[in-house]
This record gives structure tokens, C-alpha cells and sequence, in this order.
């Protein structure tokens, strides 16, 4: 079974696999972004307290989302790296830092857009949005750490362990608005109970999420591709999967 699966995450039988995907994960994310960015700010009503102001939830709440997973499967391949010595974990975990940081930084912005005429103000030290700020800190060291370590394979252990350490804020950002008594509002989506949102509003938002997750992949394999080729570019087995 080790076999098996040491053969799955190889360079090689990730390099071919991703080749095969990119065509179809691009395709999804064309039909799923314009279909969430045509329902939710054309076909979509507006908010009966919000108005048109609501919309930009397709956005906000998708990049949200994704500053979480993103930071979730860093830790997940830091695991991996470090217990298994997986090359690509490694990989994964130092090229997903910088979408992750992205996803966070315009999390935070279109969230300070939307607290503007909801809250009457750009910015709270609320607990949702103050650690929020502080996964994008920790996003940025720990890009900043690796660029700093010059052997990859030693630099590659140690920010495994520190993105395993920064993890504990990733529940604390999700159940702020319950552990806290915060201006920003509970989840919109909920995994074990009815969601509160209509239909006509949650498909695009769903939708967009899925677009947002495709997109993640879509550059990650490109990301991690390019590094493989350059790294084994005198490797038949680059030829051979081109």
C-alpha cells in the first residue's frame, strides 16, 4: 500500500496527472465563475436590509473561505512532509503561501468595503477581522521564512512546523463570531444544518466557491509544474509528459 501510494505523489505521476486536469479544471472555473458572477449580481434580488450592497458576499465570502482551506492544506502537507518526507508536500505547502496570502488580503479588503455602510466604519478590532489580519501576518512570514532559508530541504522541515504551529488560529477565526460577541455576522453556510440564504442567492455564492477552489488548483499546478521542470528539466520523464 506505501508503494502504491509513494508512486501516486511522485513528481512524475503528478506532472502527467496535472497536465490532464489543467484543460478541465480551466473549463470549470470559466462556467462556474460566470455563472456566479451573472447570478449574484444580475439574477440574484437584493437583500431586503442590505440592498445591492450585499452582493459583494460573492467575492468576500469565497476569498474568506479559500484563506482558510488554503492554510488547511498547508498544514495537511506539512504533516505529509514532515512524517512521510514527501517531496511534494513541501511543494505544496511553499507554493499555496502566496495565493493563500492573496485570498486573505482581499478577504480583508472587500470585508473593510463591506463594514463601511453596514457598520458605518472601514475597519474594528473585531475578533473576526482582527485574526483574520493575523492568518495574512503569518502568511507573509512564512513566505518571508522561506525565501530566507537557503537549503530547501532543512527550510522545507522548518516551516513545516511553523505553519503547523500558526494553525491554531484557523479555529479561532472560524468560531470568533460564537466564542465572542462580535459585530461581524455568524456563517453563511453551514455544513450541519439548513442554510438561512435563498436559492436564488446561495447557487451563485456555491458557485463561486467552487470557481475560487479551481482557480487555487489551477495556478498551484501551474506553480508547482514550473518548479518541477526546472528543477528536472534533464529528466526523460519531463519529455515524456509534455
Amino acid at each position: 500500500m506505501w508503494h502504491l501510494f509513494n508512486s501516486l505523489v511522485s513528481p512524475k505521476k503528478f506532472f502527467g496527472l496535472s497536465n490532464r486536469l489543467l484543460p478541465w479544471l480551466s473549463a470549470l472555473f470559466v462556467l462556474t465563475f460566470s455563472y456566479g458572477m451573472l447570478g449574484g449580481l444580475v439574477l440574484a434580488p437584493a437583500d431586503y436590509l442590505q440592498g445591492d450592497g450585499f452582493r459583494i458576499i460573492y467575492v468576500h465570502a469565497p476569498c474568506a473561505f479559500l484563506s482558510l482551506f488554503i492554510y488547511a492544506v498547508m498544514a495537511t502537507a506539512a504533516v505529509a512532509g514532515i512524517v512521510w518526507r514527501i517531496k511534494l508536500a513541501f511543494l505544496v505547502m511553499r507554493h499555496s503561501a502566496p495565493i493563500g496570502a492573496g485570498f486573505t488580503l482581499l478577504a480583508l479588503v472587500t470585508g473593510s468595503l463591506w463594514g463601511k455602510p453596514m457598520w458605518g466604519t472601514w475597519w474594528i478590532w473585531d475578533a473576526r477581522l482582527t485574526s483574520e489580519l493575523i492568518l495574512l501576518f503569518l502568511y507573509i512570514g512564512i513566505m518571508l521564512f522561506q525565501s530566507a532559508m537557503s537549503q530547501k530541504q532543512v527550510g522545507g522541515r522548518a516551516t513545516a512546523i511553523l505553519v503547523l504551529v500558526g494553525f491554531v488560529d484557523i479555529p479561532i477565526i472560524h468560531y470568533s463570531v460564537y466564542w465572542w460577541n462580535t459585530l461581524h455576522q455568524g456563517s453563511t453556510l453551514k455544513v450541519f444544518a439548513p442554510s438561512a440564504i435563498d436559492s436564488s442567492m446561495l447557487y451563485p455564492l456555491l458557485a463561486m466557491i467552487v470557481a475560487f477552489l479551481t482557480y487555487y488548483a489551477i495556478v498551484l499546478f501551474l506553480r508547482m509544474s514550473y518548479e518541477l521542470t526546472a528543477l528536472d528539466a534533464n529528466h526523460h520523464w519531463i519529455r515524456e509528459t509534455r
